[in-house]
Formats: C-alpha cells, structure tokens, sequence
C-alpha cells in the first residue's frame, strides 16, 4: 500500500507542468553604450567657417584695412571673375590696341613676351593721361627690357641682349682664340639669361603680382617668322650707355 501511494504521488508531481525560465528584461535606467565622436560634414563646414571668420577678424584688426590680410583673393574682383567664365583671349596686334582704355566700355590690356595683361585696376596709370599709358594696348616687350619707353615700344627682343654685353678690352695677352671665342659664347649666354630673367619679373609682376589686382588674359596672335619683317633695331642710347664695363680680370 505504501509503494502504491508513493507511486501515486510521484506520477502526480510529475504530470505538473514545469515553470519556464523567465527572461530577463533590459533595464532602461543603464546608460547607452558610448560610440566615438564622428564629425559631419556640417561640422566640418562650421569648424572652417568659424575659423575663417576668426582670420577675417584679426586681420581687420591687426591691418585696421584688409580682411584678408592685406590681399585681395580672386573672388573679390569681379572683373578677373569675368575673364576667368569668359575663357583665354587670342588677339591680333591691330585688335589689341583697341584695349588702350580710350573706350570706357572695354577693359584695359598691354602685352609682353606674347601675353595679354588686364591692368583696367589702374586707370590712373595706364588710361589716357596715365603716366605709362604708351604700355596700353600693344606689346611693348623691348621698352620693358630697355627702359627706353620712346623709341622700343616693340615686342622685338632681337639684339636687345647686347646691353648686358660688356664693353671694354676684348683681347687679352696670353689668352688664346680658342679661349676668346669661348669668353665670347660665356658672356652672350649670360646677356640672355639676364633678358629672360627681366621679363620674367615683369611677367610676374602683370600676373597676379601688385596686389593680385593685374592678371593673364590671353595671348596675342601672330604668324610664324613675323620678327623676320621688322627692321633690326639698334640699342638706344640708353640702354648703349648703360652696358656693363670689362675688366681685366673679366677678359
């Protein structure tokens, strides 16, 4: 009897259902996991913005004139602004001189070394009544070597490399041909070296230089061998009475 009963009591406990194992639920007062700071690109625009702003002010500050520290960048000139939409100029010699700032409807341009400058920033200078308004609209090249502003208002640089040719002595004792012809090649390969040194600081005066405020337009369009039909010119006397002197020790 007592086995049955036992029996009985373990089948009834085993027929109750079992508990199932309750889940845990996520306690919404723990803090979120922290992920690393990843800027945007808004951020990142007003990190720069604020920055910029921040130079612009202490340049206005320090120079009590220029919010760029003294420049003026492209942006701020509408006229290079136009020029830069409008595309690189290609102009003949009798187009160009119709950009001699007589007509205030057009820009005011010169030329060296085949290059079109816009210098319409200085009307004072290079506008009718302008002390070097002779530069406007034309290329003038040789007048920039030479300083001779009359007579070589040309964009012919031949010859124009004698003026840095000294002058004085050519022979020396003891100094053979082969050396003389060598001397000779030495010094003419210096006179050019130092023309192409001058017109490329006039270059980069007209080309951003002074400010930024005179800037590269274009080119100015000839034909091929067109030095061939000008007539050689000779130094003027200005840049004739300037040449360097030779030495002994230069001969």
């Amino acid at each position: 009897m007592a086995d049955s009963g036992l029996r009985t009591r373990n089948a009834t406990s085993s027929n109750k259902p079992t508990r199932a194992p309750q889940k845990t639920q996520p306690d919404h007062n723990d803090p979120a996991p922290k992920s690393p700071f990843r800027p945007s690109a808004l951020d990142i625009l007003r990190i720069l913005g604020g920055l910029f702003l921040l130079s612009c002010t202490l340049s206005y500050f320090i120079t009590n004139d220029s919010l760029f520290w003294g420049r003026r960048p492209a942006f701020t000139r509408p006229a290079r602004i136009r020029a830069w939409f409008r595309g690189s100029l290609f102009l003949t010699d009798d187009q160009l001189a119709l950009y001699n700032g007589t007509d205030s409807t057009l820009p005011i341009y010169l030329g060296i070394n085949g290059s079109i400058y816009d210098v319409s920033a200085s009307p004072h200078l290079y506008g009718p009544g302008g002390s070097y308004h002779f530069f406007a609209g034309r290329e003038a090249t040789r007048a920039f070597v030479t300083g001779c502003f009359e007579e070589d208002l040309t964009p012919d640089l031949r010859g124009v490399e004698e003026m840095f040719v000294p002058v004085g002595p050519d022979e020396v004792e003891g100094e053979s041909g082969a050396e003389r012809k060598i001397r000779r090649e030495r010094e003419r390969r210096v006179a050019r070296g130092k023309v192409k040194e001058t017109v490329g600081g006039w270059e980069r005066m007209f080309d951003g230089g002074k400010g930024g405020k005179y800037f590269w337009v274009g080119r100015v369009r000839r034909e091929v061998g067109w030095e061939g039909r000008l007539e050689r010119r000779e130094l003027c006397e200005k840049a004739r009475k300037g040449r360097p002197k030779r030495g002994k020790s230069d001969a």
